[in-house]
């Protein structure tokens, strides 16, 4: 397979605020030093918030081509994200991401199948094997008709 490459910009606009953007998407976001930092401005994207996020959603890219691949049948996949900002050998460093990933089946002997996906799916990450954080996966399934229960 031959290399992809994703191009991002970005504009610093005032204060600790910036916007990127990519010249093949449509979205803009908005972008700031979090509030924990000095001058940090709370309600807006951070580079801490986009880097959970983007294993994040790496997770969830992964698990539904695994899904697919695996005839797994779910209703619901929802994964919250928990990113740890700590000191490592001295350095600030995003030092651990726990997801928590969350799938709904409809038959219980699917439970076992969607468990394994969501392994699999964290280990085949392409994020999380590019990153040096640990990442702890904290996995839950429901099955839909219990849901309301």
């Amino acid at each position: 397979m031959e290399a992809h490459k994703y191009h991002v910009d970005l504009e610093w606009n005032s204060d600790r605020k910036g916007e990127v953007s990519s010249p093949v998407l449509d979205q803009k976001i908005e972008v700031a030093t979090p509030p924990e930092f000095p001058k940090g401005i709370a309600g807006i994207w951070s580079p801490e918030h986009l880097f959970t996020a983007a294993v994040s959603s790496c997770f969830m890219t992964t698990f539904l081509a695994i899904a697919e691949n695996s005839k797994l049948e779910f209703t619901n996949l929802s994964c919250p994200a928990e990113g740890i900002l700590d000191k490592k050998e001295g350095k600030f460093a995003m030092t651990e991401i726990v997801l928590r990933p969350v799938v709904t089946i409809s038959n219980e002997e699917d439970r076992e199948k969607a468990e394994k996906i969501m392994i699999k799916a964290e280990r085949a990450c392409l994020i999380s094997n590019s990153i040096t954080s640990e990442i702890h996966l904290e996995t839950e399934v429901l099955i839909a008709e219990n849901q309301n229960t």
